[in-house]
């Protein structure tokens, strides 16, 4: 199972790159979505989260899910929704007065 998750993140990680580095807008707006995707499933991973814990210290109980890892990632998927939303209108916004898509504002046949 670790192999698998490892195997995921590392694919999001590589198209995310890969995706990052194209000369288009809207290629980039899903390299840095697929980029916070890994990066979000990374920290899940590393919080080990344990079904059938309390996510809270109890009395009485043998272990505890610790909490922080999911309320980072709830945090940052939030944060990520709101920042893809505003590279979208940047790159409309560009598109708009530039008349093209490209990022460095070059057109290329």
């Amino acid at each position: 199972m670790e192999a698998l998750i490892s195997l995921i993140i590392g694919v999001l990680t590589a198209c995310g790159v890969y995706l990052s580095l194209r000369g288009r807008t809207f290629p980039v707006v899903l390299g840095l979505t697929l980029l916070s995707y890994a990066a979000n499933l990374f920290l899940l991973v590393m919080g080990r989260l344990v079904i059938g814990t309390p996510p809270i210290i109890v009395d009485g109980t043998n272990g505890y899910t610790d909490p922080l890892p999911q309320a980072l990632v709830l945090t940052a998927i939030v944060i990520s929704f709101a920042m893809t939303a505003f590279v979208i209108v940047l790159a409309l916004k560009t598109y708009k007065e530039l008349g093209n898509d490209h990022v460095d504002g070059i057109h290329k046949p």
